[in-house]
């Protein structure tokens, strides 16, 4: 072996992290132009995707506050009497109303039932019998007065019934805004009236909307002594009372009224939850996340078809240039990396922002609706990482038509 004698072989050329990020960004910034408008798909794609689950959690984050302040202020109580003792009538006292309004914490409270009508009592705005002018169905409701304050009862025209009208059993209704229309009646000033079975109610209130109870906007209300001379009571277990009370307040008036009610029965009686829609918000929530991120996959895949587009029409006009590497000793590996390193840096940068107009636009939206925005720290974090994902994978083909470009193929054009 002879020594000095120097090593003949070639070696390898090395393409280091720092080579591959100085060259993608001189790529990028070369074009700036069109490497905005590679990234726009991304941006719209990811913000489409933030803003989506931004508002998703900030409207349910509204609907479960909303349910959460109704439940903590409602409470329902049932006439049970009938299932205790076979001869029993109905459970709730005349002063009912009165009975449980004494107690601390409660705002509202009111009896009511459905008034059970023949074939024959139909609800209309003409007193003859078979004319089936401005004729229509509809619910009457025998109900205190409180009820309608307990339901949060909002006025089109016209005004509610009160204790006086109550008291002496006067023949006035409340009707709400589907049977108005149903029934023609359009205004108040000509004093229209109702005829249930031929008799006359003057209908001296429109309801627009109700905080609760909405199945009162279709039905004709009266009061509760006036449906008892005409009708008589309800048959056991008809009958209910809704109860509103201050915040807090419900689970203790629960457990008062039976006994404020009825001390000498207060078995009764049965406390009602109020309704929990939370499965259904939860499957039109679902159903509706799963189009709107369908909506954002789309804009995804358009951002990705974009960038590669982008990033293949670049491959061409830079033939030259990736000749030049390949001759001067760049491996295909090499010219690979550097284009996905392109294409994930536009990705990336794309999410980025896409990620920040997102929340930018959930903020701006509750802003506007004096909501709480609501957005996940999970779903912020993977935005960006979808970006990259995105450019990543966008890049692939005209990544690798890059590297099987000849040297001197490359080098004739």
């Amino acid at each position: 072996m002879r020594r000095g004698r120097r090593d003949s072989r070639v070696r390898p050329s090395v393409f280091g992290w720092r080579d591959v990020l100085s060259e993608s960004l001189a790529g990028m910034l070369q074009r700036p132009g069109r490497s905005a408008l590679t990234a726009l798909g991304t941006v719209l794609g990811v913000g489409t995707f933030v803003a989506i689950l931004g508002l998703t959690a900030t409207t349910s984050s509204q609907i479960d506050t909303r349910f959460n302040a109704l439940s903590a202020t409602e409470v329902t109580v049932e006439d049970v009497a009938r299932e205790r003792n076979e001869f029993a009538g109905p459970a709730f006292p005349k002063d009912a109303d009165a009975r449980i309004e004494r107690l601390n914490g409660v705002e509202h409270a009111g009896v009511f039932w459905p008034v059970r009508l023949s074939a024959e009592e139909a609800v209309s705005t003409s007193a003859v019998a078979g004319d089936r002018r401005n004729q229509g169905t509809a619910d009457v409701v025998a109900a205190s007065p409180g009820v309608l304050a307990a339901a949060g009862a909002r006025l089109a025209e016209g005004r509610l019934y009160d204790s006086f009208a109550s008291d002496r059993e006067a023949p006035v209704a409340v009707i709400g805004t589907g049977v108005a229309d149903r029934l023609g009646i359009t205004t108040l000033e000509t004093n229209p009236a109702v005829f249930i079975g031929g008799r006359p109610f003057t209908v001296i209130g429109i309801v627009a909307d109700t905080e609760r109870k909405a199945d009162l906007l279709m039905s004709v209300v009266v009061p509760r002594t006036t449906a008892e001379r005409i009708w008589g009571e309800p048959t056991s277990g008809g009958a209910r009372m809704l109860v509103t009370t201050r915040l807090g307040a419900a689970q203790q008036i629960g457990h008062e009224a039976p006994t404020a009610l009825r001390p000498d029965h207060p078995e009764y009686f049965k406390v009602v939850p109020p309704p929990n829609p939370k499965m259904l918000r939860g499957q039109v929530g679902d159903d509706l996340n799963r189009l709107f991120l369908l909506l954002a996959a789309i804009c995804l895949v358009i951002g990705a078809v974009g960038i590669a587009n982008t990033t293949l029409v670049a491959v061409l006009e830079r033939t030259g240039e990736i000749g030049l590497r390949r001759a001067l000793g760049a491996r295909g590996r090499h010219i690979t990396v550097q284009f996905l390193a392109e294409s994930g840096a536009l990705g990336a940068l794309g999410g980025l922002v896409g990620t920040s107009l997102g929340v930018l636009t959930v903020v701006a939206v509750a802003v506007v609706r004096d909501w709480t925005p609501v957005v996940h720290p999970v779903t912020a974090a993977a935005a960006p990482v979808i970006g990259l994902a995105t450019g990543l994978v966008a890049g692939l083909y005209p990544a690798w038509r890059a590297a099987r470009i000849q040297p001197a193929e490359a080098l004739r054009r």
